[in-house]
């Protein structure tokens, strides 16, 4: 604990707002992954009962289920099933679970991009810290007694690459944290888009919704045979 106080007192000024934003790293981290948990949990629990109402044909209960639940699919399922109303194709229930795919998209990407910029910004700020620490030692060596140089030099550049080391410890997990909350997030997305297509394909084998509607084939008039 000795070692790590004195390396901090040691790196200077930079030390402080890279600290800061170590923290405000940690604690969008700690936020989106729970955001992203529950999300996760809510929509597993929504699915499980919208499922068998699908079966059984009972669409009010999805409707007001969407209503009522914050999980996000339970909403893309309602949305669908309420244009399903408007219009029984298949294409206009789709691209109403689409609008709602891309509706759910923001909240579960929101403030995740931060992280990269933060682990960017405790980067720069440790390579600045280093710089104007090395200014600083270069200046404070040339009025000192040339005896004492090589020894002034050697630690005030120690000290000035504190800052880096510093930087790079709050940049790296940063990053490692932003490529996992980042996977959870297409994870989550792709489990979205996968259950609307299979709640899709149990609306269309009723008989209220059309198949979807496909360009005709060319006729191919069979030759007859020769006699």
């Amino acid at each position: 604990m000795d070692t790590l106080i004195r390396f901090f007192q040691e790196g200077g000024a930079f030390m402080y707002p890279i600290a800061i934003v170590l923290v405000v790293g940690i604690a969008i981290a700690i936020e989106r992954w729970l955001v992203l948990s529950a999300a996760k949990s809510s929509n597993r629990q929504a699915f499980d009962r919208i499922l068998p109402l699908l079966q059984k044909k009972d669409y009010n209960s999805v409707v007001n289920l969407g209503k009522t639940s914050s999980a996000p699919i339970a909403r893309i399922i309602a949305a669908g099933i309420t244009r399903m109303a408007q219009s029984p194709r298949r294409d206009d229930i789709e691209l109403a679970m689409e609008e709602g795919v891309m509706e759910a998209m923001p909240r579960l990407e929101k403030r995740t991009a931060y992280l990269a910029t933060l682990a960017n910004i405790a980067t720069l700020l440790g390579l600045l810290g280093t710089i104007i620490g090395l200014i600083q030692a270069f200046t404070a060596v040339a009025s000192a007694d040339p005896a004492e140089k090589a020894a002034l030099l050697s630690s005030s550049i120690a000290v000035a690459m504190n800052t880096t080391a510093f930087g790079l410890i709050a940049a790296i997990p940063l990053l490692l944290v932003h490529s996992m909350i980042q996977s959870k997030t297409t994870e989550i997305i792709d489990s979205l888009e996968m259950a609307g297509v299979k709640c899709l394909n149990i609306i269309a084998h009723s008989s209220e919704v059309p198949q979807r509607t496909r360009a005709p084939e060319s006729a191919v008039k069979p030759q007859s045979a020769a006699q």
